[in-house]
C-alpha cells in the first residue's frame, strides 16, 4: 500500500480545500479581527490566541473570491507555516480524510501558475484543492507581514 496523505477539508464559497493535517493545530470559532496596518492585502488582521498574536489570512482575497465580512458561523483554521502560525478564515470545516498519496494530482498538471495549490484529490463527492501554506505569501508579502507584526508588537496590540 502506498503512503497516505491526511487532509483537513474545509469549505469556502461551496468550494473545498484541504490542508495537510500535520500543519493544522486546531480549528477555532471566528472572533473579531484587529486590523494590522501596513500588512499585505491578503492579511485581514490579527487575533490573540492564548497570548500569541496570529495573523489572519484571507483565502478569499488570494483566490479572487467575493469578499464578505467574517460571520459568527465562520471558523479559523489555525495552521503552521515555516515562518509562523497563521489563521485562515473558512466557511466550515468538513473533517479529516486520508487517501493514498498516489491519488494526488500535482497542481502543475491541471492548474499551472497556481503556486499556492500543491495538488488536487478526487473524493467520492467532489474535488479538493490541497493548499500549500508555505507558498501562500510571496517573499515580498512575507517581508511586509513580518515588518507589520514587528511594528504592531512595538506599539502594543
Amino acid at each position: 500500500m502506498s503512503p497516505g496523505i491526511q487532509l483537513v477539508v474545509f469549505e469556502l464559497e461551496q468550494r473545498r480545500y484541504g490542508l495537510r493535517l500535520a500543519a493544522v493545530e486546531r480549528v477555532l470559532h471566528a472572533v473579531d479581527v484587529t486590523p494590522l496596518p501596513q500588512a499585505p492585502q491578503v492579511v485581514r488582521g490579527i487575533i490573540d490566541v492564548e497570548g500569541q498574536i496570529v495573523p489572519v489570512l484571507s483565502l478569499r482575497r488570494r483566490f479572487g473570491l467575493p469578499e464578505r465580512p467574517i460571520d459568527v458561523s465562520d471558523h479559523f483554521a489555525l495552521a503552521r507555516t515555516r515562518q509562523r502560525t497563521v489563521a485562515l478564515v473558512v466557511d466550515a470545516v468538513r473533517g479529516v480524510v486520508e487517501r493514498p498519496i498516489a491519488d494526488v494530482i500535482e497542481s502543475d498538471k491541471i492548474l499551472p501558475n497556481l503556486e499556492q495549490v500543491e495538488g488536487v484529490i478526487q473524493l467520492d463527492d467532489g474535488m479538493v484543492l490541497i493548499h500549500d501554506l508555505d507558498r501562500f505569501l510571496s517573499l515580498d508579502e512575507e517581508r511586509a507581514l513580518a515588518q507589520a507584526m514587528t511594528s504592531q508588537a512595538n506599539h502594543g496590540a
